[in-house]
Order: structure tokens, then sequence, then C-alpha cells
């Protein structure tokens, strides 16, 4: 497989998004970003994405030359139109803006309408978390799981992601849907032919499979159960009735190039850590690092993810064959990056 740096990965999938008709400051935001959770581990959310995103950019279902725009409600609190273009520019807006909001009123939130696919929630948790923040962040997607007690796909996977500063240290990150699993692992064990774990996912009738094309016509199974299915209708609500985006039985899907935009919502809170916890934050966190270390077999989430990270800068990313091929060719070049 061909290895890539993460400089030449960004690159490469901005060339092949601004070659679909995204302009370039909006491709290379996205590049980032995908390429981020790439190296990260995600490849869900990484350079898999680029050629559904060039298709629906080429469709107009994504706007690639939108710029977002935000509008104040109040001291500490901002509205941002994604203006149904790509979710990691208007993400991009909401970290530039909240850090200095929450220094100045402790407390501060953007809600984002009009948007699309937010990719790896924990990636913009953490740049809020990098800037002194402790930040949370929440979006809906197109419909993935059933109400509780019910059959039919309403509710998105939901995802909620959750960042912290930490002391000497990368900060703390928590990020997860609120399904068993992400659609994109079933999405994948269907292309391989392969079953998938019983307990991942319902059929159209309800019942459980372990058959993947049967999974992706039915719903998947809420993390908790109905309490996990309560925590994606918060989502919704956040997300959907607050931020004024599609609920996710109103959304399109964020895979094909069919229907029109998704505009589904997110919404970005930041804390500040200083402030608030009256200076005594960095004390408290290294006192919850001590109690973590203190167990054998307790990590700190997210470890695993920067240690992938690490690797990622040092050595590199793979890029399967097949995917590379396609990049470059998206990318209007014979040439290898």
């Amino acid at each position: 497989m061909p290895i890539l740096s993460i400089t030449e990965c960004e690159q490469l999938a901005a060339r092949a998004l601004e070659a679909s008709g995204a302009a370039a400051g909006q491709s290379r935001s996205t590049a980032r970003a995908l390429v981020a959770a790439e190296a990260d581990g995600q490849s869900g959310h990484g350079l898999g994405r680029v050629p559904s995103y060039a298709a629906q950019v080429r469709a107009g279902k994504v706007d690639g030359r939108a710029l977002p725009s935000f509008r104040p409600l109040a001291p500490a609190a901002v509205r941002i139109d994604a203006a149904y273009g790509f979710a990691y520019p208007a993400l991009d807006l909401a970290v530039e803006t909240l850090p200095g909001l929450a220094r100045e009123h402790g407390v501060a939130i953007a809600a984002i309408h009009r948007s699309h696919h937010i990719g790896a929630a924990g990636y913009t948790a953490e740049r809020l978390a990098q800037q002194g923040c402790v930040g949370f962040v929440c979006s809906n997607t197109p419909p993935a799981m059933a109400f509780a007690g019910g059959i039919r796909p309403m509710m998105g996977t939901n995802p909620i992601a959750f960042a912290a500063p930490l002391p000497d240290r990368a900060p703390l990150v928590i990020d997860m849907a609120l399904t068993q699993v992400a659609r994109s692992r079933i999405v994948a064990a269907q292309g391989a032919g392969e079953t998938i774990p019983a307990g991942w996912a319902s059929d159209s009738g309800g019942r459980p499979t372990t058959d993947p094309s049967a999974a992706l016509a039915g719903a998947l199974t809420p993390i908790g159960g109905a309490k996990g299915a309560a925590l994606a209708m918060i989502v919704e609500i956040l997300c959907g009735a607050l931020a004024g985006g599609h609920f996710g039985w109103e959304a399109s899907s964020f895979l094909d190039d069919r229907g029109a935009p998704p505009a589904v919502g997110q919404v970005l809170l930041a804390l500040d850590a200083h402030s608030l916890s009256a200076g005594g934050f960095t004390v408290r966190m290294a006192a919850l690092l001590a109690a973590l270390g203190a167990e054998d077999g307790v990590r700190i989430p997210g470890d695993r993810r920067l240690a992938g990270r690490a690797r990622a800068v040092s050595r590199g990313l793979e890029i399967a064959a097949a995917l590379h091929d396609r990049l470059i060719r998206l990318a209007g070049t014979a040439q290898t990056v």
C-alpha cells in the first residue's frame, strides 16, 4: 500500500475536492479534518469519504464553495449558517470564535444549521480543549436508529464528543456515536462479504440480524437500549430544534449524491476551564490522572488514538491502493504523490 505523509494526504484530498468544484479554502478545511481522523485510526471518517464528498459537490448536494457566516445572538451565543456547504468550515468558524467568548463570559455556545457530516466530532472538541476550554460537541445525522420501542430508523447515530485540557499532555477526548457501532462498520462488513456481531442492528421488521445488508435496510441498535435512544433524542432536539437543522428523518444521506442537502445541525459548547474552576482546574485534572494511573488496566480515554496519531506523523499513513488510485483520478493527475 502507498505510504503518504500527513501533508501529502491533505494535499491530495484537497486537490480531489477542488477538481470536483469545491473552493480551495473549503477543500483544505475538509481535507485537514478527514486526514486527522485517518491519522487517529477513525478511517470511517477519513480519506474514504473523499469520493462521496466529491460526488456530492459535483451533484450540488453540497455547495463546495459555501462560506459559513455567523450572527451574534447574545454576548456568548452565536448562530452559524453552514450554507449547505461542508460542515468543517462552519466548525472551524465556531472553534475560532467560542474560546474568546468563553474566556470573557465563562461559557459560550454556537448553533450551526444547514450543515453536513461532522466527521470525527472529537476533532472539533479537542481543538476547543487546546485553547483552555472544556468542550462539548454534538451533531445529528441522517436516520439510522429507531425511537425507543419503534422499528423504523428515524434518528441518527448522533455523535457526541467531550474534551478537557490535561496538564502536560494532549487533551482528554471522549468521542462516541449513540449507536452500538457506526454505520460505516456495517457498510465495510457488507463490502467484505462478512456478517456482523449480534446486537449491532435489527432488520426492517425489527428483528435482530447479523446480515449487514438487512441491517442497513433496518435500524442500528442504540447504546444502552432505551437510554441510548433517549440520548439520541436529546441530540435531535439540540441540533434539529434548537440549532434549526433537519431532524434525522428529514435529512438525506451523507454517503451518496442523491437528494437535497442533508442540512443537519451541530451544537458546540465551550466552558472556560480556568475561570469556572476559580483557577483550580489543572490541579484537579492532575488528581484525576493520578487516580486513573493508580489501577492496572485502566487507560486514559484516547490513548490509542494518540498513539496512532504519533505513528502517522512519524511514519506516514498507509492508503489502500484502490483508494489512492481513485483519489489520484479525482485530483485530475496521473502522478503519484
